[in-house]
């Protein structure tokens, strides 16, 4: 386990299991459209919740499951959002920075120490750590992986319902062989980040197509 703190005298994970942490995690950064979905965690130590892993190692079913139980049993769950404006306006990076602290601003109870999944660490204002593959080894950041990726995945459905043509309900925004071919012959929607390359060359494809 690698752990890069954001500051020098915060308790390690372990260290820090009698105070309230919160995991955190984001789902979102590699697809084409819709927005960065993060959640903030803060799990009940007296109760565990059994089979919390990486959420892209389990079934859809299971993730679902999961995530109900985690919604019923932790703390507190909290969910924060970057839209696809701020994503094209800040970059991914600190569009998921943005959503992660939106979602550690939405607990109700405040943490004192903070494991966000990954080797970056957004400013939070207190105690944090970038815990790399921490979806695997620290349960509240599996927890948090959990949520995020059935809410972001809703959301994209719901989505699908909006733009039926573009399958998003199927690979929920990432850039798939169906996905990059409808935007070739449809153009972008405006769920789309303008900031990626590949919807910028639908973009010019389609300003060539206009103009000829």
């Amino acid at each position: 386990m690698q752990i890069s703190s954001s500051n020098p005298s915060a308790p390690s994970a372990q260290s820090a299991s009698s105070a309230n942490v919160a995991g955190v995690d984001e789902v979102g950064i590699g697809p084409l459209a819709g927005p960065v979905v993060a959640c903030a965690v803060i799990l009940d130590p007296a109760d565990c919740i059994d089979g919390l892993d990486d959420s892209k190692s389990m079934s859809e079913k299971r993730r679902e499951a999961l995530a109900k139980e985690i919604q019923a049993r932790a703390l507190c769950v909290s969910i924060g959002r970057a839209s696809v404006e701020e994503i094209d306006r800040l970059n991914v990076l600190q569009a998921s920075h943005l959503a992660m602290q939106r979602a550690v601003a939405g607990l109700s109870v405040t943490p004192d120490h903070v494991l966000v999944d990954g080797n970056k660490v957004p400013d939070l204002g207190i105690s944090t750590e970038a815990i790399v593959q921490g979806d695997k080894t620290v349960p509240a950041i599996s927890a948090a992986s959990i949520v995020a990726k059935v809410e972001r995945d809703a959301e994209l459905v719901a989505l699908a319902e909006q733009y039926p043509e573009y399958g998003f309900e199927s690979h929920k925004g990432y850039p798939t062989a169906k996905h990059r071919r409808a935007l070739r012959e449809i153009g972008p929607c405006p769920a789309h980040r303008r900031s990626y390359a590949p919807v910028q060359k639908a973009l010019a494809w389609q300003s060539r197509e206009d103009w000829e």
